[in-house]
C-alpha cells in the first residue's frame, strides 16, 4: 500500500506548533492595530507578467524560483512567491490610494519559491508583509522602521539593529551602475559565473553575492551612498534624522542591497544579536516606480516582509514550553450517557469553555488516564449510575477535589 508524504520543501504546522503561530500572527495584528495598518488578502496565484515585470527579468526568482503553470484557458499565472508585487496590482485595481489618501496596508500568508530546501527555508513558506502606498517622504520611512522593530521587541526579540542604505534613484542610478559595470568588468575573471552574466544586466546584485570570491572583490567596488543626488541624499539624512530622535539604532550598511529590481532608495534589514551570531530577521525598502511598472500612476511604494518560519525558529528556546490543557475531560463511561454528554459539552462550550471528549464509552481508569494525557484541568465522570442519580461527579486532576454536578438540565 502506498504511503504518502508531504511535498518536498512543503512542511506540515503540527498542532503543538500551532500556538507559537498564533502568537507571531495575534502580535502583528495588534501592532498593525496601533499604526493604522488594514489587513488585505491578496489570492495565491497572480497572472505571471505582474511578477515578470514587477520582480524584473533578471532576479534569480524570475528566473529560476518561480511555481508557473498555464491554466485551461491557456493563461500564465504563477504562485506567488512574494507579496509586493500582487498587493500593488491590488491597489491599483481597487484605486486604494486615490484621491491623495496613503494606503497603510500588511497581508499573512503563504509565498512559493522553488529552491533548496534547508534549514528555516521551505518551498512554501509563509511572510508578514507590510506596505504604504502614496508617501513619498522619510517620515514613513521611519515609522515603517518603528513598526517593525515593535514588532519584533514584542514578539520576544532584542538587541535589534536597523542595517540601512539607500539605492538612489533613476536619476543617480544610471551613472552608478556604469560605474559598478567598469569596476566590475575589470575584475570579471573573479566573478562566479552567476554574477558575470548579472554584469550587463544588474551588477548591482554583485553586491549581494554570497558566493567568498565575489565579496571579496565586490568589497572594493564603488559606493553608491557616494553618489546620491541631490534628492536622494536629502531623504537619507531625513530619514537618519527620524531614527535618532525615535531612538532606533541602526548602522549605516554600503553594501546591503535588496535582490529585487523595484527597490529606490531606502534599503533595510532589522537584524537581532541577542540569539549569538547577528542574524537578519526582515528586510525591505522603498519601491517608488513599481506601480508605474505595473501599468498604474507613478504611485510612491514602501514595505518590508519578514519570515514567519525564521522567526519561529529563533524564538523556538523563547516560547513558553508548557501551553494550558483544557478546561475539563468529559469521561463518558457508557454509551447511555452519550446524549447527556453532547449537551453538557455543548453548555460548558457555550460558556466559553474548553471542552475534550471522547465519544467512545471506556472504563474510568482508562477516561482518567485520557483526561492526564491532554493535560486537563477537571474531568467529569458520566455513566451510568450517574444518570440514575441525576447527578456527576467533577474531579479537579490537581488538587484531587471533588463535587458534584447537577445533570438535570442536560436529561431530555
Amino acid at each position: 500500500m502506498t504511503t504518502f508524504t508531504a511535498i518536498k520543501g512543503f512542511k506540515d504546522i503540527m498542532p503543538d506548533e500551532s500556538p507559537g503561530w498564533h502568537r507571531l500572527e495575534t502580535v502583528a495584528r495588534e501592532v498593525a492595530r496601533r499604526y493604522d495598518f488594514k489587513e488585505l488578502r491578496p489570492p495565491l496565484a497572480e497572472k505571471t507578467e505582474i511578477f515578470a515585470r514587477g520582480l524584473g527579468p533578471a532576479t534569480d526568482v524570475v528566473e529560476k524560483e518561480m511555481y508557473t503553470l498555464v491554466d485551461k484557458g491557456g493563461e500564465k499565472i504563477t504562485l506567488r512567491p512574494e507579496a509586493t508585487a500582487g498587493l500593488v496590482r491590488a491597489v491599483l485595481e481597487h484605486h486604494l490610494a486615490d484621491g491623495g489618501q496613503a494606503a497603510r496596508l500588511f497581508c499573512l500568508g503563504p509565498m512559493f519559491r522553488y529552491e533548496r530546501p534547508q534549514k528555516g527555508r521551505l518551498r512554501q513558506f509563509h511572510q508578514l508583509d507590510v506596505e504604504v502606498f502614496g508617501d513619498p517622504g522619510p517620515g514613513v520611512d521611519a515609522e515603517l522602521l518603528a513598526w517593525l522593530t515593535t514588532f519584533l521587541a514584542e514578539i520576544g526579540l532584542s538587541e535589534l539593529t536597523i542595517h540601512l542604505n539607500s539605492l538612489g534613484c533613476p536619476e543617480c542610478r544610471p551613472a552608478f551602475r556604469e560605474l559598478l559595470v567598469n569596476f566590475f568588468t575589470e575584475r570579471r575573471e573573479a566573478l562566479c559565473p552567476d554574477c558575470r552574466r548579472r554584469l550587463n544586466i544588474n551588477p548591482l546584485r554583485i553586491i549581494d553575492c554570497k558566493i567568498d570570491s565575489c565579496r571579496q572583490v565586490a568589497a572594493g567596488a564603488p559606493k553608491i551612498l557616494d553618489h546620491l543626488c541631490g534628492e536622494c541624499a536629502d531623504h537619507f539624512k531625513a530619514l537618519k534624522s527620524l531614527l535618532d530622535a525615535l531612538e532606533l539604532r541602526y548602522e549605516i550598511n554600503p553594501n546591503l542591497v535588496r535582490g529585487l529590481d523595484y527597490y529606490t532608495r531606502t534599503a533595510f534589514e532589522v537584524v537581532s544579536g541577542d540569539l549569538g551570531a547577528q542574524s537578519a530577521v526582515a528586510g525591505g525598502g522603498r519601491y517608488d516606480g513599481l506601480c508605474r511598472e505595473l501599468g498604474g500612476p507613478d504611485i510612491p511604494g514602501i514595505g518590508f516582509a519578514a519570515g514567519l518560519e525564521r522567526l519561529i525558529m529563533l524564538l523556538k528556546d523563547k516560547a513558553p514550553s508548557d501551553q494550558p490543557g483544557p478546561d475539563y475531560y468529559l469521561a463518558l463511561l457508557h454509551e447511555a450517557a452519550l446524549p447527556a454528554s453532547f449537551r453538557l459539552a455543548a453548555e460548558l462550550r457555550g460558556q466559553g469553555l474548553r471542552v475534550a471528549a471522547d465519544w467512545r464509552p471506556g472504563s474510568l481508569k482508562s477516561r482518567l488516564k485520557r483526561a492526564d494525557k491532554v493535560a486537563a484541568a477537571k474531568v467529569i465522570m458520566l455513566g451510568e449510575d450517574e444518570l440514575k442519580q441525576g447527578q456527576a461527579i467533577v474531579r479537579d486532576l490537581a488538587t484531587h477535589q471533588q463535587m458534584p454536578l447537577d445533570l438535570t438540565p442536560f436529561l431530555k
